[in-house]
């Protein structure tokens, strides 16, 4: 097993409403990892205020099983994600074990 970061940017300009729309699947679906989930959270935009994306770091057999858990995420079912990018993650401090 292995570390996989999701980073994915949202679309504009109807991002937003995808997002709200769709937040309580996208909930359900993350608490559904169970531990397999590391950390998971909006990115932010410059402003501070407005979502721009997300950043899920999952624990998975292999980049394949990671890139399945990224296209299974109700965000992007939706088509919320502009881009989405995912990737071998190397956690060198604090790692959850």
């Amino acid at each position: 097993m292995a570390y996989f970061s999701i980073y994915a940017m949202d679309r504009r300009p109807d991002g937003p409403t995808i997002r709200a729309e769709t937040r309580p699947a996208h909930l359900e679906y993350l608490r559904r990892l169970g531990d397999q989930l590391k950390l998971a959270g909006p990115v932010m935009a410059h402003d501070g205020e407005t979502v721009a994306g997300s950043l899920i770091v999952v624990e998975a057999e292999n980049l394949d099983a990671a890139h399945e858990i990224a296209a299974e995420d109700p965000y992007a079912k939706a088509g919320l994600f502009s881009s989405c990018d995912v990737r071998l993650y190397k956690w060198v401090f604090n790692p959850p074990e």
